[in-house]
This record gives structure tokens, sequence and C-alpha cells, in this order.
């Protein structure tokens, strides 16, 4: 039996929001409303396994609680309670451009990611050339991110992110912006990063991408894991509800203050 590379048990994960009631100054020293905090409980105790060599999908309607268990799995999120087990060093891919300075070239930007990966300056000049070669940036690495487009963004991240010796690998739809070219070059990496024992959990939308390359799915519905199995078992019944057409949102999705992130 396969190795666990994602173990988690009974993750919980809250945010506290703040209402004011007000947008300005003004309206702070004369609105008679006070200020309402609100708790909202994005996951709520989830239990999944993960097995080297697995890539498994993560699909549900905006406001699952999706983008939030790959935060706390990247450590970008301090879970509120649970268990979280990597065994593996993790390359995350969580949003278009995370971690990118737009001031900074692409090649500059790519050595400042690799280290903070966890290669050294060495490892990543060695594998520049391969991974602008998968990218595809070619001349533009030369330039500052701020100049590219969210597809450029997309393809350098995805390159740096498998590129790094990472055994874990977190993808929020990644696939969604890359075009069909750049989707089949991903989906082939993925199939190969799967055949050297890599563990892959991927957020996405894309139910095409989803049964492409998904051995097993987890449907998640309002912070709760709502079924977990065979890809096209799992991806038919979330077709057949009507989840994928509600266009709800968590409150980081949505983009609501967040008074606190614990």
């Amino acid at each position: 039996m396969n190795e666990v590379a994602i173990r988690v048990r009974n993750l919980v994960k809250e945010f506290d929001l703040i209402h004011s009631g007000y947008s300005s100054l003004k309206g702070m020293l004369l609105w008679w409303k006070h200020r309402r905090r609100e708790t909202v409980r994005a996951l709520k105790g989830v239990s999944l396994e993960v097995r080297k060599g697995e890539c498994v999908g993560v699909i549900g309607k905006n406001g699952a609680g999706k983008s939030t268990l790959l935060g706390v799995l990247a450590r970008v999120y301090k879970p509120n309670s649970g268990e979280v087990e990597l065994n593996g060093r993790v390359a995350p891919l969580l949003e278009l451009g995370a971690g990118f300075h737009p001031d900074l070239t692409g090649y500059e930007n790519v050595f400042f990611n690799g280290v903070i990966l966890g290669l050294t300056r060495k490892q990543v000049d060695e594998r520049m050339d391969q991974i602008v070669a998968f990218s595809e940036i070619g001349d533009y690495m030369d330039a500052p991110v701020r100049t590219y487009s969210s597809g450029m963004v997309l393809r350098l991240g995805f390159s740096v992110a498998i590129h790094v010796d990472a055994s874990i690998l977190l993808v929020d739809e990644a696939l969604a912006v890359g075009d069909i070219e750049f989707q089949r070059n991903c989906l082939q990496r993925i199939s190969e990063f799967q055949r050297a024992g890599g563990a892959i959990l991927f957020v996405s939308h894309d139910m095409r991408a989803v049964r492409q390359a998904a051995s097993r799915v987890i449907w998640m519905r309002e912070g709760e894991v709502e079924m977990d199995g065979p890809t096209e078992e799992v991806v038919s019944a979330y077709e057949r509800s009507s989840e994928h057409q509600g266009p709800a949102g968590t409150p980081e999705e949505r983009g609501l203050p967040i008074d606190e992130r614990r």
C-alpha cells in the first residue's frame, strides 16, 4: 500500500469578520451602528488522506472551503483545531502570481521563489533552462513580471513549482488560465509527477481537467467533505446536483474584510 503523503484529521478553520456599518471617517463618527463581529467557519472538521503517487481533485462551488483547505496545507493559514500531517516537501501554486514580485524580472522571481521552496541558488541556476523552457516565456524572462499576461504568470509559477524536487504539489485553479497547449503540458507533467511517486491535490472548477488528471475526487460543500471516491462517480454526482451552478463564496473568496486569521 502506498505511503500517506497528506493526512488531515478533523480540520477546523475559522475567520473573524468585522461588519463596521460605515466606510469613511465621517461615517465612523456619525453612524449609529456599532461594529459587529462575525465568526465564519470555513472548514468544519475535514478529514482526508492523499497517498504518494495519487492525484486527487477537489471540487465544489465557490465558498465550499476548497481554497481554504489548500491554504492550511500550504501553511498560509493556521488551523483553529485538527491535525495536518505532510510527509514530504510541499510546492504550492495557490494563487495567480502569488509569491512573485511585480517589479522583479522573471529570472529574479525564479531565483526568489526557488530559494523559498527549498533550493539553493546553485540548484536554481542548474534548473533555470528547464524552468524557462517549460514556461515558454522566452525573451520576456528579462522583463518585470508586472508586464506579463495572466497566462505568462501562471506558466512561470507552475514551471517553478514542478522543478523544486517537491513530493507534494498543491494546485489551485492553475489550469483554468492557461491555453490548451499549456494545459496539455501541465497534465502530462502531473502524470509524470505521479509516476515518480509525487502526491497532487488540486482544486478546479474545470470538470474536464478533473476527469483527465484525477484518479479520485473530493467534493466539498459548506466546509465539509460531501463525497470522496472515484473521479467519474463523484464528478457525475456533483454535476447532477445544483452545486456547480451556485454563485456563493466564502468570506475570503468574496473579498470581505478579515479582521483576524487564526
